[in-house]
């Protein structure tokens, strides 16, 4: 039996703005009134990362802090197979979604031979490289490296020698590229989107469950449909940006909030089906920003989000 950890990783040199970093003591603060708090519940493990880049020169434009990143990446690997390997589940808490591809790393390093699924709650596809990037910005990124796919037919940038070794890097972690097929990727609310990222949906035909049609269908009916759709997977990992949620109902305390997202309750009963499925290894939680919120809304909301999902998870674990 799988006990659970938090894995707390406090990185954000891979967004555009600040104050990700704080996204996790923002969730404990909003667990305070919690007589079962998740944080006094369960383990937590923290990773080092290397935010004291943010106080430097940066000098890879077209893939920002990329060389901190890729030692982010290394120990996020590391921390995640250790975990998996002493048969912890990891819930990861992050500050922003960069990193997100060293889990994915740390997942295919425990299991190499087993077939990874990947569902991605978000509203952006976070497909792009440093070849079609039009910010820079690597938490725009972690599924182009896990797939190992540049999308050079995309190409808008050029960039330098020192930011293709380190993304080469980031591509070979754990000694195994690509760690999953794109057609192993289900999105849900994915909505701001940039053509190189379009292109890739179109080229590897990734479903994106819209919003509009989660509602029109039933959010249990798509979580069922994507579990589907990854049927042949042997493994499955989710990862949920609190940008998907409708910033006008929530909170703008993320750092890439985008209109007509998901309901607090529509992320509830999407988490559900998908959280119970047996092959479930780990979770992610990203992007939470108290320097953008108003009275710590976005962490509260996503507390609760995250409680019910780990008592979903500690239900199916202990099945």
């Amino acid at each position: 039996m799988s006990e659970i950890t938090i894995l707390e990783n406090k990185s954000e040199i891979g967004a555009g703005t600040r104050g990700a970093s704080l996204g996790i003591e923002a969730l404990k603060l909003a667990s305070l009134g919690d007589e079962e708090s998740l944080f006094a519940k369960y383990v937590s493990t923290q990773i080092d990362h290397r935010n004291e880049l943010l106080l430097q020169h940066n000098a890879t434009p077209n893939a920002i802090r990329i060389e901190g990143i890729v030692e982010v990446y290394e120990k996020l690997q590391a921390k995640v197979f250790d975990l998996l390997d002493t048969h912890k589940f990891p819930v990861v808490l992050a500050a922003d979604h960069a990193s997100a591809g060293g889990t994915i790393a740390g997942i295919k390093k425990k299991f190499p031979e087993k077939r990874l699924g990947v569902i991605w709650i978000d509203a952006h596809a976070d497909l792009h490289s440093p070849y079609t990037t039009p910010s820079g910005n690597v938490h725009g990124m972690p599924l182009a490296v896990s797939i190992a796919d540049d999308n050079q037919e995309s190409r808008i940038n050029d960039p330098d020698e020192t930011t293709i070794n380190a993304w080469e890097r980031l591509k070979q972690m754990g000694d195994q590229s690509p760690k999953l097929e794109a057609t192993d990727i289900v999105f849900f609310g994915v909505r701001d989107t940039e053509a190189p990222e379009e292109h890739l949906m179109s080229k590897h035909r990734i479903k994106n469950f819209t919003v509009e049609e989660c509602r029109e269908k039933g959010m249990d009916s798509c979580a069922n449909s994507a579990l589907a759709q990854l049927g042949d997977c042997d493994l499955l990992y989710v990862s949920f940006d609190v940008d998907s949620m409708d910033p006008d109902i929530v909170s703008y305390g993320t750092g890439t909030p985008v209109p007509n997202g998901f309901y607090p309750e529509e992320i509830k009963e999407l988490m559900g089906p998908l959280l119970s499925d047996k092959r479930l290894v780990c979770v992610e939680m990203v992007e939470i920003n108290p320097l953008l919120d108003n009275k710590n809304k976005m962490a509260e909301t996503a507390y609760q989000i995250l409680k019910e999902s780990v008592e979903i998870i500690q239900k199916n674990i202990v099945e």
